[in-house]
């Protein structure tokens, strides 16, 4: 039973106890229009080379749990969750990634609440204009480290969405909500300018990164990363020239 208590702390997540499968299928509802899609785990199943469908799961909407003006608004408040918020350490430059962070205080036998025992998650959704990926994290009781969703699970969502996404043939795009830069503490971006055809000795050093000449030609004709990519302050920039 949900009385006036267990609704105040609930609205914070204290008490709430779900399983992950049931976290994602609640998430994915929160950003794709409010469907409340039924999770499955197997796709399909294929004979043989797998060129044989013979069973292959559907989508099946359970019910619309949230209007689509609500779910625009929930998809607007996680991308600024990373790139301006807690989930600052998922926030991947050219993918419109949004997420929540979570640092549940575990239970303990006596039904109190354990000091210093945590777990920490963190669910990465990308890309927030049209989701098509979901990756939830959650590190039980981690050691030697501060106790931040944010911190400690963020950045390996973020491993795992920079890897997937672009093998999904899901491309980057320039309208994200740019990440807002903490300067004591985060690390800026800065735009990578065309370097091909530029001479060797007209290439100007920058104080924010390096810059490679690889090659013993005169003229640059091509680079890593390519033209309007932003590199973050102390990578390298690659030149090859011929």
């Amino acid at each position: 039973m949900i009385g006036p208590l267990e609704l105040a702390t609930s609205a914070f997540g204290q008490g709430n106890s779900v399983t992950p499968i049931q976290l994602v299928t609640a998430a994915s509802a929160a950003v794709n229009g409010g469907n409340l899609m039924q999770p499955y785990i197997l796709d399909s199943i294929g004979y043989g080379d797998i060129s044989e469908i013979v069973f292959k799961n559907e989508p099946i909407v359970k019910a619309n749990v949230i209007s689509t003006q609500t779910s625009d608004l929930v998809k607007y408040a996680l991308e600024n969750v990373v790139a301006k918020g807690t989930g600052r350490n998922a926030f991947i430059d050219g993918y419109r990634v949004g997420g929540k962070t979570g640092t549940a205080q575990k239970v303990g036998d006596n039904g109190a609440y354990m000091d210093g025992n945590y777990i920490l998650s963190f669910i990465g959704i990308a890309p927030m204009n049209d989701p098509e990926l979901v990756v939830y994290l959650a590190i039980d009781n981690p050691k030697n480290t501060i106790q931040y969703g944010g911190v400690v699970a963020a950045p390996l969502v973020k491993e795992v969405l920079q890897e997937a996404l672009p093998l999904l043939g899901i491309e980057k795009q320039s309208n994200q909500i740019d990440r807002e830069v903490r300067f004591w503490i985060d690390t800026p971006f800065y735009d990578v300018l065309n370097y091909i055809g530029m001479k060797r000795n007209d290439v100007k050093r920058s104080p924010y990164f390096g810059v490679d000449i690889i090659g013993e030609g005169d003229t640059v004709i091509a680079q890593i990363p390519i033209a309007d990519e932003r590199i973050l302050e102390g990578g390298t920039i690659v030149l090859y020239t011929n």
